[in-house]
């Protein structure tokens, strides 16, 4: 069973969508259905990239396989506390290069990790329109997940995310109750300026 949180304000209208979409770390031990966690892969497939150019790529382990047990161990101690409930741990990967329209050559993508990102909000968004929830983490060994993923070194090892159905802060060691709520955000004013970047 969980807990209702309380809901977030926004300054402005928005799809309720993107004030319900946050990163709990309590999760229950459901598993997702196959079809659900190719929808949430679905919408990261479609979110927008320079040219076009799709640099994302998802790697990602069940919890209960030894693949999952590979990927637990390549978080911070601090993240496998939490994470090692979640239902599915995905290692996000971004290709650094690519290949423009019309030619046959790779030059860089200089937006690789931007439009990645892109395709991680698709991702969080989906699973929280699901149901599920994704909570995406940097504490990781960058170099051994390279290693032990086998990716390829013109990728980027970008983030790891721990997807599963959101559970009671209970299921959690108690210092991380605390933390297990909806985080807000600074004022519009602060982060959107018309026209040049504001002085200090």
């Amino acid at each position: 069973m969980t807990v209702a949180v309380p809901p977030r304000q926004s300054e402005h209208p928005v799809e309720p969508l993107f004030l319900e979409r946050w990163s709990p770390r309590a999760f229950t031990s459901e598993e997702i259905p196959q079809a659900e966690l190719n929808s949430i892969f679905e919408a990261a497939r479609w979110a927008p990239s320079s040219f076009n150019s799709q640099p994302w790529r998802f790697l990602y382990a069940r919890r209960g396989t030894p693949a999952f047990d590979t990927f637990l161990s390549l978080l911070v101690p601090f993240n496998q506390q939490w994470a090692q409930n979640a239902a599915v741990l995905v290692f996000v990967v971004s290709a650094r290069s690519f290949v423009r329209p019309g030619t046959s050559e790779p030059v860089p993508a200089r937006s690789h990790s931007f439009d990645t990102g892109a395709a991680w909000a698709n991702l969080a968004l989906q699973a929280t329109k699901l149901g599920w929830r994704a909570h995406g983490m940097g504490g990781f060994d960058v170099e051994k997940a390279r290693t032990e993923l086998k990716v390829p070194e013109d990728y980027e090892v970008e983030i790891a995310v721990a997807l599963g159905r959101r559970g009671d802060k209970s299921l959690l060691p108690e210092s991380f109750h605390k933390g297990e709520t909806p985080s807000g955000r600074r004022p519009l004013a602060e982060t959107v300026f018309e026209g040049a970047f504001p002085t200090a």
